[in-house]
């Protein structure tokens, strides 16, 4: 009788096991097959994704850079996102290594210091992306009028010839908030801030309001956020924004990304005929390196581990709402809006406050010094 349980259940286990499998792996394949739209889809278009060097970050670069997009890697580790570049490069045949030729229909990518943990950093990348733009636009303009004088000045310094004078940024079409920490212990940001609503909120929210600028300019142009499902378990408090007085890391989380949707849906009000659209997502649940920060006692994880294979997405499958709301046509024009797996979906009312996403807006432009 023993033996036979024994026996049962290891059929049970193995049957199991195989349809996970098959379950797997074709999910896998139907999100490659969905991926696979035109390859100049973004061909000109700049694309900055915070938190580009792993996870939904990386692979959203990679496929917006297979549909032709020059994509700026907005991270805080420099060597990882230098890493991660490289390895992009190669997976996209950039690489230009030995007997290969980088291949011209794929877009462009760049490296850029971005630690949205700190205000200073957001500043100074802003300031360096704009200042860039601003040499790029008065270069072209002293070109078009005057280019016999840079012909001969090029020619008395023996320098190359360029063919194209925009090796920065002169447009951003899409910036894609997509960075995040996910339930860490209480620890402030350089400004002060309890890191993930400092993060999650206050870093993109400063970045994208100095950028609002430059991506009115571009317009047609559209801005993607990256929120979660967890936000229903949020609540803003507007007496303890900082959770110096209480803190729970999920809560904390959660508070971030109702956050994310209540500053969407009042920059999406904002942005009203300026031609630049704004959606936020959430990605479902995703094997990344996110939830470092959560302890899995030794003896689960190899359990954990096989759940998370079998029903978590991949980092690609993941991304595919982002790279959706960045490039499909289908979303030209739609603002304001919560989508998941490249629907869009209900949101609960006090996501759809408005008097507590202008409160919010308000007081975020004091926090982080848009406002004195």
């Amino acid at each position: 009788m023993a033996v036979a349980t024994v026996a049962a259940a290891l059929l049970a286990a193995l049957g199991g096991t195989l349809w996970l499998a098959v379950r797997r792996f074709s999910g896998s394949r139907d999100q490659r097959m969905q991926g696979g739209g035109d390859q100049s889809l973004m061909h000109g278009k700049t694309v900055l994704i915070t938190g580009a060097n792993s996870g939904l970050g990386r692979a959203t670069a990679a496929e917006l850079l297979r549909l032709g997009a020059r994509v700026i890697m907005g991270c805080r580790d420099l060597g990882r996102a230098e890493e991660a570049a490289g390895q992009l490069r190669q997976e996209l045949g950039q690489a230009g290594g030995q007997g290969q030729e980088p291949d011209a229909a794929k877009g462009q990518l760049v490296v850029k210091e971005l630690d949205l943990a700190s205000l200073r950093s957001v500043r100074n990348f802003c300031q360096e992306l704009l200042q860039v733009i601003t040499v790029t636009l008065h270069l072209e303009h002293i070109v078009h009028f005057f280019p016999s004088v840079i012909r001969r000045d090029r020619e008395a310094r023996k320098e190359p010839r360029k063919t194209n004078l925009n090796d920065e940024e002169p447009r951003l079409d899409v910036l894609i908030n997509n960075a995040g920490i996910f339930q860490c212990p209480y620890m402030k940001t350089e400004d002060g801030f309890e890191m993930q609503f400092g993060v999650n909120h206050l870093g993109h929210f400063l970045l994208t309001n100095l950028l609002l600028g430059l991506l009115k300019s571009s317009a047609p142009s559209r801005i993607v956020v990256v929120s979660s499902k967890l936000y229903k378990y949020g609540d803003i408090n507007f007496e303890d924004l900082n959770s110096e007085q209480n803190y729970n890391k999920s809560f904390s989380y959660s508070r971030s990304k109702l956050a994310n949707i209540l500053f969407t849906r009042e920059l999406a009000r904002r942005l009203e005929g300026t031609n630049v659209t704004v959606n936020v997502l959430h990605p479902g649940i995703v094997r990344t390196n996110l939830g470092r920060h959560i302890h899995i006692p030794l003896l689960a994880r190899p359990l954990f581990n096989l759940v998370s294979w079998a029903f978590f997405k991949t980092p690609l499958e993941g991304a595919q709402t982002s790279i959706y709301l960045a490039s499909s046509p289908e979303v030209e024009g739609v603002s304001g809006k919560y989508f998941g797996d490249c629907k869009e979906e209900e949101l609960l009312p006090k996501a759809m406050d408005e008097s507590v996403a202008r409160k919010l807006w308000d007081i975020s432009e004091v926090m982080v010094g848009i406002l004195k």
